[in-house]
């Protein structure tokens, strides 16, 4: 496309030139992408599968659905701060540089994570330790706004044009990597220690770990140099004077179809992945270690299928695979949960599976769908505003809507519908888009 870009293909390298230290730039890059999306969803994936644990630490009282809803309430409250993160994360990968952002993105992210594995509980501080919580959740969902968005944008302006599919798939892969690695440590604090020691300490450890993992995270972005397209495009005759500016005014279409295009993704990401294990244990009575054991099957499983994904994006498109997504959700998402309510724990293990599945379709196309939507002078804003926005109205609150529709419907296949609902939005907004896959980047 361009003599910098096309530096970056390995078609146009040599066997033992340049394309070894090409690739050992992609690997650094992957690498740097992978460590710092698994640092943030690590930490909501402690959050999430030791709710009920946090509830009886901040939330104490009689009724304790009422102190989970609370909980889930501060996990959703701090979504609120996603899109004012994802303008002003987008802002910055845009005009300073993606690595910049993101190295500052995840200081943010680890320092608040750590600052929330010292909290006193309500037993201590009364009101202000759910309160100083809150704040820490808050510079939380404002950190990790930009580390999504800003990491598909990085591996698909370094990936080989072909492959655009499969290199973005890292972050979705990296997140779940985070989630399973919360998944395994709730289970063993939960089977290895008593309600009171877990309630004292043990909920505190996940939490800690931030601050090693974090610091090894930014080390190796502040190694990396920004990607051949963005340095072009800074460098290019027109600058872009505000990037946030120019998506709304210029990109607007896109960026409703982008947003439209996440909501499945949102929904499906907090209720498949991270509420599930409270779902099975507090709704449908399972055991809480093996609620842990389930979600963590499913999600080895899942890892898996996002890299499948990935490449099946490069090779048939991306609206291809999203458009099979939504409509296997649509389908098959409620006879599902029926399944979940009625099976033993083979089956609900296979279900789980089955919509890990059907969510990695869209979780490992998406990256590269949105990052692909948007020229390289707006790419970094684009894809932080349309993410950050469906997941603050629809995603951090999908736990707290679960169990809120559970609690005045009394009906446990509630959340199985708040899905296939987000899955008719999502099928419109990707099939009103343009194919990405195929275009070069701009």
């Amino acid at each position: 496309m361009t003599q910098h870009r096309n530096q970056l293909a390995p078609e146009a390298t040599t066997q033992h030139g340049l394309s070894s230290s090409v690739r050992q730039t992609r690997r650094k890059v992957i690498a740097a992408s992978f460590i710092g999306n698994f640092v943030e969803w690590f930490d909501y994936a402690a959050y999430g599968y030791l709710a009920v644990t946090i509830a009886a630490v901040f939330f104490p009282g009689d009724d304790p659905q009422a102190g989970l809803l609370m909980a889930f309430g501060v996990f959703a409250i701090s979504f609120l701060v996603r899109p004012v993160g994802g303008f002003i994360w987008g802002h910055l990968g845009d005009k300073i540089g993606r690595r910049t952002a993101l190295s500052w993105s995840i200081l943010l992210m680890t320092g608040a994570t750590f600052c929330i594995a010292l909290l006193p509980g309500y037993a201590v501080l009364g009101v202000g330790a759910p309160l100083l919580l809150l704040a820490l959740r808050l510079v939380q969902g404002f950190s990790a706004a930009g580390e999504y968005a800003g990491a598909s944008a990085f591996l698909v302006e370094y990936a080989p044009p072909n492959r655009r599919g499969l290199y973005a798939a890292v972050v979705p892969a990296s997140t779940a990597t985070g989630l399973l690695a919360g998944s395994l440590m709730a289970a063993a604090l939960t089977g290895l220690l008593s309600t009171e020691a877990l309630e004292s300490w043990g909920w505190r450890l996940p939490f800690l770990l931030a601050a090693p993992l974090g610091l090894i995270g930014r080390y190796i972005r502040t190694k990396l140099e920004d990607s051949p397209a963005f340095v072009e495009a800074s460098h290019s005759s027109t600058p872009e004077g505000s990037p946030v500016g120019s998506l709304l005014k210029n990109h607007w279409r896109q960026l409703l179809q982008a947003s439209g295009a996440v909501l499945l993704n949102a929904v499906g990401f907090y209720v498949i992945l991270s509420y599930m294990p409270t779902y099975l244990s507090e709704e449908l009575g399972l055991d809480a270690a093996r609620s842990y054991l389930a979600t963590t099957i499913a999600l080895l499983t899942y890892i898996g299928f996002i890299f499948l994904t990935g490449m099946l994006s490069d090779r048939l498109g991306r609206k291809r695979v999203l458009i099979s997504a939504s409509i296997l959700f649509v389908i098959f998402t409620v006879p599902a949960f029926m399944f979940l309510e009625s099976g033993g724990f083979a089956l609900i293990v296979m279900v789980q599976i089955l919509l890990g599945a059907m969510l990695a379709l869209n979780d490992g196309t998406l990256p590269s769908f949105l990052a692909e939507m948007f020229p390289t002078k707006i790419r970094y804003s684009g894809f932080a505003v349309s993410f950050n926005v469906s997941n603050a109205l629809f995603g951090g609150t999908a736990p707290f809507v679960a169990t809120l529709l559970i609690s005045s419907t009394q009906n446990l296949l509630a959340p199985g519908w708040y899905l296939m609902a987000a899955a008719v939005i999502s099928l419109i907004a990707v099939a009103t888009s343009v194919e990405t896959s195929r275009k070069p980047l701009d």
